[in-house]
Formats: structure tokens, C-alpha cells, sequence
């Protein structure tokens, strides 16, 4: 019993940021909600960072650095909201016990138009628009390449892999630089492929050498890992490092790898990623903190117009 209220005060926490003022656009009939960061410039780069399931936008703005990074960088920020607090990305099966969004949810189509609504206001330029994602957002992230790479000039996908199902739908128009940043010890989404350890964990999914394989193969670069950096060990009480992994590929269509070794699921930062970081601990696994997720992606977009 103690475990199941562990388990409902963290669940509960990750719901628990203060909501910024948000936006409703109307996809198919159905409102859907989004907050945004916007600097005082217009047409500037947009990234668009998708929460995790059980998560809000507002999470996201709370508990990352995002705000911080695109207000120093001066870049516009989209928080959406998925509904029921999850994403409809390629796959169908996705835990146990957390339900997804309903049935005939539209998220592609929800984020094309968010970013669709932002270029033609003039806030985002349509040559500077990136989406990243963590863990069921990390999928979605994936999903929106696979489906719409006419829209983003690049993704990155935080503590997630592919599966079957996802991969033999992506088909994307185009080439994409990704960024792929994943824990070795994930008890959600494993390293090495499979069901993870947790009770909310799914089944099917490939490892993440399978997964680094599958983005190399489609953006025409060599198979093999070309470079393995290890990243300076900042904060060694952490119980994690990091390991940069990259490829040889074409111009404009790199693949990378921050393998976070020790990591579990949770996205790599230097500010609390939870009200109660204990019992985060113990759900999700050790939180790197050599890294800051939002500071490495944005340098990896930032390369890519």
C-alpha cells in the first residue's frame, strides 16, 4: 500500500505546476490547449517540446530549462498540451496501467497547425522550427519526423525507442537530424530493448542501438559509431555519466547519441525535475546531472536552419 501511495503522490506532482496563460486552437473539432514563450523578436526559431505521459505543458516549463534557454537565446518556446495528459504517437500499445488519449486523437494534426499558426503570425521562422519530446513525448517527437519532416528542420527524442509498430509506419519526406539522449538503467523504457522492470512499463520495445541503427540507416549514414566522447564528470554523486555517440552522415542529416550511462527515465538537468525527488528516485531512476537536456539539444538544433 505505502508503494501505491508513493506511486500516486509522484503522479500527482508531475500534474502539479502552475499552468502559464495558454492558448486553445480548435483541431477537428476538439480544443487543444498550448502555452508559449515568446521573445520580443519576431521570426525567430521555434522549438516545440512535448511533455511526457501524465504530464502538462506546464510541467514542462516548470521543470526543464527550456524557459530559461530560449529566453537567453532568444528563441519561442511551445508547451502543448496531449489530452488525457498523453500523446497519440505511432504506437498503440502503451502501458498497462496509464491511459492514452481518446480514441481518433489527432496529434499530428495538432501540432502542424500549432506550427502552422505560428509562422503565419510571423512569431516562428518556418526554416527554424524543431520539436523534441521525453518519453511517451520523445515517441511523438519520433512520430512527428517520421510523418511530417516538412515541417521541423530537426527533432530530438529524450528516454525513448522505437518499436516495430512505430518504425514500419515512418516514412519520412526527408531526411532529419536527430538527437537521441537515453539511460541505461530505464526501468520504463529499457536501454537494451524489451518490457521494461517497472509495473507501468510496455512491451516491444527495440534497444536503442536498434533504434540509433534504424535514424542512421534512414539519413544515409554509416552504421557504425564513428565517435565516442566522454562527457566531463560535473556531478559525480549522481551515479550517472554521459557518452556522446556519433555517426558519419551526410551533411545536414546527423544522428546522435547521448547515451547517459546509469541514467534512468528522466531527462538530464541541473534544476529538480520533481516535487518529490526521492520518490522519483525510486520510480524512475537516477537523474543525470552533467548534462542539462534543453541547453544540449538547443546547441544541437541550433546547427541545423
Amino acid at each position: 500500500m505505502r508503494r501505491w501511495m508513493q506511486i500516486g503522490m509522484f503522479l500527482a506532482a508531475l500534474s502539479a505546476a502552475s499552468v502559464a496563460s495558454a492558448d486553445i486552437i480548435d483541431v477537428n473539432g476538439v480544443k487543444r490547449s498550448y502555452s508559449v514563450q515568446l521573445p520580443a523578436k519576431r521570426l525567430v526559431p521555434l522549438v516545440v517540446v512535448l511533455h511526457g505521459k501524465t504530464q502538462r505543458g506546464a510541467d514542462m516549463i516548470a521543470r526543464t530549462a527550456w524557459p530559461q534557454v530560449a529566453k537567453r537565446e532568444g528563441f519561442a518556446v511551445a508547451f502543448p498540451d496531449g489530452l488525457n495528459h498523453a500523446w497519440a504517437d505511432a504506437r498503440t500499445k502503451a502501458g498497462p496501467a496509464l491511459r492514452g488519449p481518446p480514441d481518433g486523437t489527432d496529434d499530428i494534426a495538432f501540432i502542424a497547425k500549432l506550427v502552422e499558426k505560428l509562422v503565419a503570425n510571423g512569431t516562428a521562422d518556418p526554416k527554424h522550427i524543431y520539436v523534441a519530446g521525453i518519453s511517451n513525448g520523445g515517441a511523438m517527437a519520433m512520430t512527428l519526423l517520421c510523418a511530417r519532416a516538412d515541417l521541423f528542420a530537426a527533432g530530438a527524442s529524450v528516454i525513448m525507442n522505437l518499436t516495430e509498430e512505430a518504425a514500419v509506419t515512418c516514412h519520412p519526406s526527408r531526411p532529419l537530424p536527430i538527437l537521441l539522449m537515453n539511460g541505461t538503467a530505464d526501468p520504463l523504457v529499457p536501454y537494451a530493448g524489451g518490457r521494461g522492470s517497472s509495473y507501468f512499463a510496455a512491451d516491444g520495445f527495440w534497444s536503442t542501438e536498434e533504434t540509433l541503427a534504424f535514424w542512421r540507416k534512414l539519413n544515409g549514414c554509416e552504421i557504425d559509431d564513428v565517435g565516442v566522447t566522454d562527457q566531463p564528470d560535473k556531478a559525480p554523486a549522481d551515479q550517472s555519466t554521459v557518452t556522446r555517440i556519433y555517426s558519419r552522415c551526410p551533411k545536414g542529416h546527423d544522428v546522435v547519441l547521448y547515451r547517459i550511462n546509469g541514467g534512468g527515465h528522466r531527462m538530464p538537468g541541473f534544476a529538480p525535475d520533481a516535487r518529490f525527488p526521492r520518490v522519483a528516485t525510486s520510480l524512475l531512476g537516477p537523474r543525470n546531472g552533467d548534462i542539462d537536456g534543453a541547453e544540449t539539444i538547443w546547441s544541437f538544433f541550433s546547427q541545423f536552419p
